[in-house]
């Protein structure tokens, strides 16, 4: 069984605002936790229609309470300039296509990503293995289809910035998608991880629900590319961040936090990359098509 990297409490970003539907992590960075994953809301308290960014899109059925955060921390009917995303796993476009629709709003995504967020390629097979968890064990029930935002959808600028967040710029982060990103702000040196590595263990429901901080890499049940996965964590465990939301978890803070993640990207091998599975010798890559499978 892989290690844990354990986190105390003094590591997790204070809640000032428990009795608010959004977590707020900095003046300008809000978070949503909807059941197992987690959406981040980028902009001022008070920023008004079209002043803010959300990043990522849900599970299905979270369009009503990813709404009401909106309202609730940007004003009434306060629409987003734009929806950034991570990636496009299920977790996290449950209500992209709602959600653009209803706030006729564009769609960024890396370029490599795109096939999963206009209809035209599904994710290759989850690997319910790996992790021991009952999340990985559910995993072949998880949906692997497409959803299409269509004209909407976007790629993320060439040029690493990222629209309507300036001061940000994306880092391509991929092997637990091939076209994954995290974001970057080095003024206060803030890191939206995505899932490129997350403060929870995913692949275990109870761990998922009570979310002790602990430092992992990827969910392993659909990660398929293991040796990028180790690069993305060496790419950000350099960047020294301060401040840390993940798209599973707890926001993490301080040297506690980049003592641990340093950890995991020295240690990944051992402690995040299961012993046996699907992808570990072979991995599915965007270069050759594996990574891309006809929506069914």
């Amino acid at each position: 069984m892989n290690d844990q990297i354990t986190l105390d409490a003094d590591a997790i970003v204070k809640d000032a605002s428990r009795d608010q539907p959004a977590r707020e992590v900095l003046a300008d960075v809000a978070m949503r936790r909807l059941a197992i994953v987690n959406v981040a809301l980028i902009g001022a308290r008070g920023a008004g229609d079209r002043g803010w960014v959300l990043i990522d899109a849900g599970l299905p059925g979270t369009a009503g309470l990813i709404a009401g955060a909106a309202e609730q921390r940007f004003g009434p009917g306060a629409r987003p300039a734009a929806i950034v995303m991570t990636h496009g796993h299920f977790d996290h476009v449950g209500v992209l296509e709602t959600l653009a629709e209803q706030w006729d709003a564009p769609v960024y995504a890396h370029e490599l990503e795109l096939p999963y967020l206009n209809g035209q390629a599904a994710y290759p097979p989850p690997d319910p293995t790996v992790g021991g968890g009952m999340m990985s064990l559910l995993s072949p029930l998880f949906p692997r289809s497409p959803v299409n935002v269509g004209s909407r959808l976007r790629a993320l600028p060439e040029d690493g910035s990222v629209p309507a967040m300036p001061g940000w710029r994306w880092i391509h982060t991929p092997g637990h998608a091939p076209g994954h990103v995290s974001f970057w702000r080095e003024a206060d040196r803030t890191l939206l991880s995505g899932d490129a590595f997350i403060s929870t263990r995913q692949e275990s429901a109870y761990a998922a629900a009570t979310q002790e901080p602990e430092l992992h890499g990827p969910p392993m049940y659909f990660t398929v590319d293991w040796q990028a996965s180790r690069r993305s964590v060496e790419t950000l465990a350099a960047l020294e961040p301060e401040v840390v939301v993940t798209g599973h978890g707890l926001p993490l803070h301080g040297g506690e936090m980049r003592a641990a993640l340093h950890r995991l990207a020295a240690e990944f091998d051992r402690v995040a990359v299961p012993a046996n599975g699907r992808y570990v010798n072979h991995p599915a890559r965007a270069e050759d098509g594996s990574a891309y499978q006809a929506p069914g």
